[in-house]
């Protein structure tokens, strides 16, 4: 081969990797040329329009008010504060529905497993009836036909200190006193010293093989540690228990009916396919692991947490996964029965009258998105934590 070929088949076009970056700047190129046209015609059309742009919108007065709000918001706020308020609504409906969701999969997961006939049989019909049946319908069941026919305030239910009535189911509300510190910082303590416990009763059954009831016993220390640190500081709680008025329901908490219908609707309906899930997963570990702990003499309690579910994770977690990510998104639904989460109140509300859509429906999409991500960073940490490793 002479000189001249080889010179040119190593020109600077040759070399498959030079081809590669040169294909990715001139791709980098169309990209930021598109964007940079989209973003200019975008900003044309809403000049031609009349309408302003940027964030400024948020440091006005909304003149709207929020029916649920954990925070303090009067109509005088600004639309930056009702969009807080609206976060905090989105933030709680998703992780207490998250809670309630996979307590309800596990127990309905585990009565399909169920020997007993009847249990087994029932547990099938919820599956099978509520994931079948769409969510909005659900919340609509929830909101029209059942929390709007109860009784009017004077005719509530009461259990207890509990009211039950169409406005809410009102509860005692505790409000702390001077001195509540304390309590807190028994409680901290306490969870402290419960996870010094579990990770030493890990390090000793690693070493020994001798099994400690370190979740019963780290149970029972929060709990006491908890109760002495408010007996010594004098029970600084006080609750405003709710009263009944002529007309009305006053004093104690409020859960307002638009809450708990999406509360429940999310976590009916997401618990019952998560409930398929831990079901499968439960079946995917080999019959042959639960004899052989049978052998060995372990009662099936043991054998089910010791030796079943934590292989039964390494499947679970993953669609489990989803499943948290579908309800955060469903939350959403809430607008449909007027709960103030951010749809309504952002891309609502705060839309009709600002007029500027690009941000609020940017607002939304990057708190979804980021709610969205920081789920699957957690579950991918947990994921990773339940996996085989070998020693």
């Amino acid at each position: 081969m002479s000189d001249k070929t080889t010179s040119s088949n190593k020109s600077f076009l040759n070399d498959a990797g030079n081809r590669a970056l040169i294909f990715q700047i001139i791709l980098l190129a169309v990209v930021v040329f598109v964007g940079y046209y989209l973003f200019s015609n975008l900003q044309a059309n809403l000049a031609n329009q009349g309408i302003s742009t940027g964030f400024a919108f948020l440091n006005q007065p909304a003149g709207f008010p929020v029916l649920i709000h954990l925070i303090d918001y009067t109509e005088a706020d600004t639309y930056g504060r009702a969009f807080v308020v609206a976060l905090i609504n989105t933030i709680v409906i998703s992780l207490m529905g998250i809670v309630l969701a996979t307590i309800i999969g596990v127990v309905m997961g585990l009565a399909r497993l169920s020997n007993n006939w009847l249990v087994a049989r029932l547990a099938t019909v919820y599956v099978e009836t509520l994931r079948n049946i769409p969510l909005l319908l659900q919340m609509f069941f929830w909101y029209f036909a059942v929390l709007a026919t109860l009784p009017i305030p004077k005719n509530s239910f009461i259990f207890g200190g509990f009211f039950l009535n169409k406005r809410g189911i009102y509860s005692p509300n505790p409000i702390v006193q001077d001195g509540f510190g304390m309590v807190i910082a028994g409680f901290v303590l306490s969870i402290v010293a419960s996870i010094a416990l579990i990770v030493w009763a890990k390090k000793r059954q690693t070493r020994t093989g001798v099994w400690f009831p370190a979740y019963w016993t780290s149970l029972g220390v929060i709990f006491v540690i908890t109760f002495l640190a408010l007996v010594v500081s004098g029970f600084p709680i006080e609750f405003d228990l709710p009263q009944k008025s002529r007309f009305n329901v006053t004093g104690g908490m409020v859960l307002p009916p638009e809450f708990v219908a999406v509360l429940v609707a999310l976590s009916t309906y997401t618990g019952a396919f998560i409930a398929e899930i831990v079901r499968a997963g439960i079946l995917s570990v080999n019959w042959g692991q639960t004899e052989a702990a049978r052998s060995l003499g372990l009662k099936d309690s043991l054998t089910q947490r010791l030796i079943v579910l934590p292989q039964a994770l390494r499947v679970i977690i993953p669609p489990l996964t989803s499943q948290f990510l579908n309800l955060a998104k469903n939350s959403s639904l809430g607008a449909a029965i007027a709960y103030p989460e951010l749809v309504a109140v952002v891309m609502g509300t705060t839309l009709n009258q600002t007029g500027q859509a690009i941000e609020n429906i940017g607002l939304c999409m990057l708190v979804y998105g980021t709610l969205s991500l920081t789920i699957s960073v957690f579950m991918n940490w947990y994921n990773k934590k339940m996996s085989l490793t070998e020693r």
